[in-house]
């Protein structure tokens, strides 16, 4: 295995292409910036410990056994949130665009100042639970319960995650499934995903729309609202897998619509570069592909970690509930919770 598992999108691309006309099963990670992205030959034969990789993309899990984790479920021992003002900063750059006619959908996120019960992102990787999780090499650990597309025969699918409520409420998930600016948000990036797969699939359509699952987290149970879109690629789609996944990012789910100037009204408010944070992670097991949206996200600087979280402002945003709504999102899905 090569010593270098970094590579620009244009390889990871160009090296997913190879692997897919061979059919040989792959792991990549691309970051949101458009700047870098990870790429495994045949994870399952490697040992990703020498590079301090784990992850799990659906049914398929890297050895985790050389992780050195604590027993003791971590917690989220304090957030410091930066003030409602300065979030009103952010929100209103969005804001106008959105009212200039800019943008429709704008996923705007923060990057808040955490301690954690643990100096190890191992122990958050090893505790935490959700479809897809990565730990890469003391940078990031992410518990992400979305889906980016699925590929099975040839059938492309996408499942957009846009609405949240608390469980606790009763009847909120017809709460949720009622609420005007939700459905309008949930709506809006429906059909910028079902556009996005018409780049790349035929026979285009939404399958399911706006059901829910209840998760589990470390500050009780949520509601999330999700579609299913599907699609149809032509039967030789493995040697271009690359190129229909760089027609696709970024994910529509965590930019907006329309996508161009949506994200320079993203760099604009948010003023530092997510890097792999809203990016994407996936596993090509030689016949289909499964990957995910990298949500739910935890990043260290040396001995600082920070938390990453965002929601989308359309015309019908209220300032004040999207920063609580942000703050909200600052949790663990433990397995134990």
């Amino acid at each position: 295995m090569s010593a270098n598992i970094y590579y620009s999108h244009e390889e990871v691309y160009d090296l997913i292409n190879k692997a897919g006309a061979k059919h040989q099963p792959c792991f990549f990670i691309l970051d949101y910036d458009g700047r870098e992205g990870v790429f495994v030959a045949d994870p399952m034969a490697q040992d990703l410990s020498k590079l301090g990789l784990a992850f799990k993309v659906g049914a398929y899990s890297s050895d985790d056994s050389w992780l050195s984790a604590s027993n003791v479920p971590p917690r989220i021992e304090r957030i410091y949130p930066e003030t409602e003002a300065r979030y009103a900063e952010r929100f209103n750059v969005i804001h106008s665009g959105v009212s200039h006619g800019d943008s429709f959908l704008t996923n705007l996120t923060l990057r808040t100042p955490i301690t954690l019960s643990t100096s190890s992102l191992a122990d958050v990787y090893r505790h935490t639970q959700a479809r897809y999780q990565i730990l890469l090499n003391n940078r990031f650990v992410c518990y992400s319960p979305e889906t980016f597309v699925r590929i099975e025969g040839t059938t492309i699918s996408t499942y957009p995650m846009k609405g949240t409520i608390s469980a606790d409420t009763d009847g909120a998930d017809e709460i949720l499934l009622n609420d005007y600016k939700e459905s309008c948000e949930h709506a809006t990036i429906v059909d910028l995903m079902r556009n996005d797969l018409n780049r790349v699939a035929r026979d285009v359509s939404v399958k399911r729309f706006k059901y829910l699952d209840l998760l589990t987290t470390s500050k009780g149970n949520i509601w999330q609202m999700s579609s299913e879109i599907v699609g149809s690629l032509s039967p030789d789609w493995h040697s271009s897998l690359g190129d229909i996944l760089a027609k696709l990012l970024p994910a529509g789910s965590i930019s907006g619509a329309p996508k161009e100037r949506t994200c320079e009204l993203i760099a604009e408010a948010e003023g530092c570069p997510r890097a792999y944070y809203t990016g994407i992670c996936g596993y090509y097991d030689g016949k289909g592909l499964d990957s995910g949206v990298l949500i739910r996200f935890i990043e260290q600087e040396g001995n600082e970690y920070f938390y990453r979280s965002g929601g989308g402002i359309t015309i019908n945003s209220k300032m004040a509930e999207e920063y609580r709504e942000c703050i909200q999102k600052i949790y663990l899905p433990l397995k134990d919770s």
